[in-house]
């Protein structure tokens, strides 16, 4: 974690010189914080490599053989590693859904405040159901500049359009929440069978949105607890968003990734309670493979949620699965 604070430093060196954040928001609200979310999600393979090097010292000096040769089991062998590791992911996990979000939202508040801007709008033809019968479109918006192009905003009851309004662009009023001017606008308001129309240069109206109803925060599933993650998933999936693999991603990931250490362990044990010629840096060279694989195989399927189509849940849990079968195999090979 020292050495990923000094990496981090040396990425945001310039935001900070030119934000100048005090010391105390940067010792304690962002890097404790980062602390806390960066070796939690590091748990699973944290323990890995220290049973991995744990284990292969007991191995050198010999100790396993004396163990099993006493006439214990290897399964009995196994059982204080589960009974520990039991407690590293079940305090792991309850930390995930509560405790990480508000390490995560403190740590973010200060990267939105000091480092950059959080929202990004990088999809084209957006729609959104803002409140039911109200549904809002834009062909594009630039969240620099705060610019939306051929918009449109939509009012039903029922099944019936009761109003439209269709712009050239429209500008979000930085001074004051939910002030828009719109530009080349061209109203229709129906009313039965009469229809009223109006059009302009410009307008200046208010809006009961805002640019993060349709900008994407990256990390802000981070800051959410579960159950506020969950509720913010189900709202976004009515209102009409497609891209939600991320959320759900992230929901997911809060179990699977500190039951991985379950297997992950079990892989550690395996390799390391052999005695070989290559001792301990086999064992840990060995180990380190396994978790990159790991890693890139999580990776893989995460994109693949993202990108492709994979349901989220599956994309989480498939590396588990695989590297489960690949623990059976090596925990087979050890209890011969």
């Amino acid at each position: 974690m020292a050495i990923s604070i000094v990496f981090d430093i040396s990425e945001k060196l310039d935001a900070f010189l030119r934000s100048q954040p005090g010391a105390y928001e940067i010792i304690v609200n962002y890097y404790f914080n980062f602390v806390i979310y960066y070796s939690n999600i590091f748990t699973s393979l944290l323990l890995f490599i220290a049973i991995i090097i744990f284990t292969s010292k007991l191995a050198q000096n010999s100790e396993i053989i004396a163990i099993l040769s006493s006439g214990i089991s290897f399964n009995r062998f196994l059982r204080p590693y589960f009974i520990a590791t039991t407690i590293v992911v079940g305090f792991s996990v309850l930390i995930n859904h509560t405790g990480v979000p508000y390490a995560n939202k403190v740590r973010l508040e200060f990267e939105d405040t000091f480092v950059h801007n959080p929202f990004h709008i990088r999809k084209t033809n957006l729609h959104r159901e803002m409140v039911p019968g109200t549904i809002v479109y834009f062909e594009r918006f630039t969240s620099q500049n705060k610019v939306g192009y051929n918009f449109s905003i939509e009012h039903w009851e029922g099944d019936v359009l009761k109003k439209k309004l269709m712009a050239d662009r429209i500008i979000r009023n930085t001074d004051s929440t939910g002030h828009w001017t719109i530009q080349n606008y061209f109203l229709r308001t129906i009313d039965g069978t009469n229809e009223t129309i109006q059009s302009g240069a410009k307008l200046d109206t208010v809006f009961a949105f805002d640019l993060k109803d349709f900008g994407q925060n990256l990390d802000l599933a981070q800051a959410m607890d579960s159950y506020d993650l969950n509720n913010y998933i189900d709202v976004q999936r009515a209102r009409g968003a497609d891209d939600l693999a991320r959320y759900q991603l992230e929901l997911h990931q809060r179990t699977s990734l500190p039951v991985a250490a379950y297997v992950l362990m079990l892989i550690g044990v395996s390799i390391a309670s052999r005695r070989v010629r290559g001792g301990m840096g086999l064992h840990i060279v060995v180990g380190v493979v396994l978790a990159f694989v790991y890693l890139l195989f999580l990776r893989m399927f995460s994109v693949s949620a993202m990108n492709a189509g994979l349901h989220p849940l599956i994309a989480v849990w498939i590396p588990n699965f695989l590297f489960g079968l690949v623990a059976l195999f090596f925990y087979r090979m050890a209890a011969k």
